[in-house]
């Protein structure tokens, strides 16, 4: 098995998100912020050298979006606990609904695979919208931990929590729509085959 640079990115990546956990228990806002910011240039950066110069690899569609989730529901569960900034944390059921939407999506593909045959679940663009709120709203929070007399500051993360929980929800849903569609062609189109339509 050969590592590519994106592989390598993504597994960089990983290995930031204990250091990130670390610094949200110790309060250090800045060093979390730091460590997510550069989290997020190399997921940015695999993406970009892997379609660029043709890096692209099976072990790579794995464990790049391993690598997201991991960070992002790690930010979620420990910025629900009130240590970094007691004002301004993200409240609990928003981080439930983040990852109950991540598990429903895994238990729809396993099930449209498994009475169906499909492997193919890709991502709507709603889900895309979703996922990039979730990374600016946790980006949000912890500018806030930093600077949390502006109340600019303040609003505009509490709004932007509010908007990911709607979408995170629309998201969800959307997806259960997605998944009872491809159900439902790939039942027609079993029912013609055995026809012989």
């Amino acid at each position: 098995m050969t590592f590519t640079i994106p592989n390598l990115l993504s597994i960089f990546r990983m290995g930031l998100v204990p250091l990130f956990i670390i610094a949200v228990i110790d309060g250090d806002a800045l060093k979390a912020l730091l460590l997510f910011t550069v989290a997020g240039i190399t997921d940015a950066l695999d993406g970009f050298i892997a379609r660029f110069w043709n890096q692209q690899s099976l072990l790579g569609t794995y464990i790049d979006p391993i690598a997201d989730k991991l960070l992002l529901t790690s930010a979620y569960v420990v910025l629900a606990i009130p240590r970094l900034n007691p004002e301004m944390t993200i409240p609990i059921w928003v981080t439930v609904l983040v990852i109950a939407r991540d598990v429903l999506i895994v238990v729809m593909a396993g099930a449209l695979f498994l009475a169906t045959g499909i492997r193919s679940f890709p991502p709507a663009m709603l889900g895309k919208v979703t996922t990039a709120a979730q990374v600016t709203t946790v980006f949000m929070v912890l500018v806030t931990a930093l600077w949390p007399t502006l109340p600019e500051l303040v609003w505009g993360t509490h709004i932007a929590i509010y908007a990911t929980a709607a979408l995170t929800v629309a998201s969800g849903l959307n997806y259960v729509r997605l998944a009872n569609s491809m159900a439902g062609t790939r039942s027609v189109e079993k029912g013609g085959d055995e026809t012989g339509e």
